[in-house]
């Protein structure tokens, strides 16, 4: 039992996968910064000066009914902007290379059908009369 857990965590997919793990992380650390940052405050400002946001209260004077609509916008660009980046950078090199290897894979060699054997001897009585004829030009 303990052999089977030593191969499932030596495999090269599990390694693989915490490094992806890894890097996801802090992609979207980079991209959480980038919407809290930059995307927020240009959402925010679409709702006004004395707005706290693009959104609006249900009840006046309740912070807690205030519904942010400008949150919403910011997770799905920060949705569209991871999914794009694993797209173009994973997505599509992957494809490429899938696509290269079934390629070579599914490209089948070309045999050639045996030579029926009238042909065959008469291809070769053509060549040896060739050859005669060329030494009789030459002497």
């Amino acid at each position: 039992m303990i052999k089977g857990f030593r191969d499932f965590i030596l495999r090269g997919n599990v390694i693989e996968l915490a490094i992806a793990v890894v890097i996801g992380s802090a992609f979207t650390a980079l991209v959480g910064a980038f919407t809290a940052n930059i995307i927020n405050p240009l959402i925010a400002s679409a709702g006004g000066i004395d707005a706290s946001g693009l959104g609006f209260r249900i009840r006046p004077g309740n912070d807690a009914t205030f519904v942010d609509i400008g949150a919403v916008i910011t997770a799905a660009v920060t949705f569209l902007i991871t999914a794009a980046v694993v797209y173009f950078l994973f997505v599509v090199p992957m494809n490429r290379a899938t696509a290269r290897l079934h390629a070579h894979a599914a490209a089948p060699e070309v045999e050639q059908e045996p030579m029926p054997v009238d042909t065959a001897l008469l291809t070769e009585m053509r060549d040896l009369l060739r050859e005669m004829a060329g030494r009789d030009a030459r002497q």
